[in-house]
């Protein structure tokens, strides 16, 4: 895949049935240590505490993982570009965390499902080698097809990285039935292998990202980072729910920031994901606050 920017060897990578699965499931498949920490973004997707702790371990939502004190430290997760925010990590900021990992005997595991959706800025993969200086060692990328391709449907992802992991993830998966069916893994070959759709899905979420943004401005909202993915991270200076329960009134559904963290108690999350027209009639009502 080009935009990890560095080939990455067949064994080096494992089918997974989505990326959810294996974002549940990934210290459980890895046999991490029951009572160790799992770092993870502040705000961030709930599914990185629900997959620490169906391992036994300890979820620790943290702005900066390298402050923390590694000696506990089984995992790290990084999420950029970041769901709900739409934040997107630095090459530097990355390398950084990759680099204090590896000092540390630390694995960095990167979700990396909106890294072809960049707007303001390049998303760059954990496997680049301006961030792992071209070695896969002691790091994994998550994929999705279900953003760049539109394959939701699909249950189609895949894990790539360190040669150690991917092999563990593999025999794990196997015994117990993780895997993804032929037909759907002939399907992200040619996905993966063409990059004509995703420029044409990418530009249908660009024209509702602009409609939309336009709209919550005007609105009088605050947009937060945004600067890739499929969200607009937005606040107007209220409590999450109140802002909630505002847009519910004029026919808006957001997600509440609270979902992903205390540090979202002020913010709303908008999708660009609903049709052209819902999305329009969004903006329309928006006029209306």
């Amino acid at each position: 895949m080009s935009r990890l920017g560095t080939p990455v060897p067949a064994s080096q990578v494992v089918p997974s049935i989505g990326s959810k699965e294996t974002v549940s499931l990934l210290p459980s498949l890895l046999g991490l240590t029951p009572g160790t920490e799992v770092l993870l973004p502040a705000l961030a997707y709930p599914t990185y505490d629900v997959g620490a702790r169906l391992a036994g371990c300890v979820p620790v939502a943290t702005d900066d993982p390298t402050s923390h004190d590694p000696a506990n430290v089984s995992m790290v997760w990084v999420n950029s570009p970041s769901n709900p925010t739409g934040e997107v990590l630095s090459a530097e900021r990355l390398r950084g965390i990759v680099g204090w990992a590896r000092e540390h005997d630390v694995l960095v595991a990167s979700d990396e499902c909106y890294l072809e959706l960049g707007w303001d800025v390049e998303p760059v993969s954990v496997l680049h080698p301006s961030v792992s200086g071209g070695s896969t060692d002691g790091v994994l990328a998550v994929h999705s097809l279900s953003k760049r391709s539109n394959l939701a449907g699909y249950r189609a992802g895949f894990v790539a990285g360190d040669a150690a992991a991917v092999a563990a993830l593999v025999e794990a998966r196997k015994h117990i039935g993780l895997l993804v069916p032929g037909p759907v893994q002939a399907a992200m070959v040619a996905a993966l292998g063409d990059d004509t759709h995703v420029a044409t899905q990418k530009a249908v979420y660009a024209a509702r990202r602009t409609l939309l943004l336009d709209a919550v401005r005007s609105a009088g909202f605050t947009v937060s980072h945004s600067d890739a993915g499929l969200y607009l991270w937005c606040t107007r200076g209220e409590g999450c729910w109140d802002t909630v329960a505002a847009l519910a009134s004029v026919g808006v559904l957001v997600a509440p920031g609270e979902f992903y963290g205390t540090a979202g108690a002020q913010h709303v999350r908008f999708a660009l994901t609903a049709t052209d027209e819902r999305v329009a009639a969004a903006a329309e009502r928006l006029a209306a606050l």
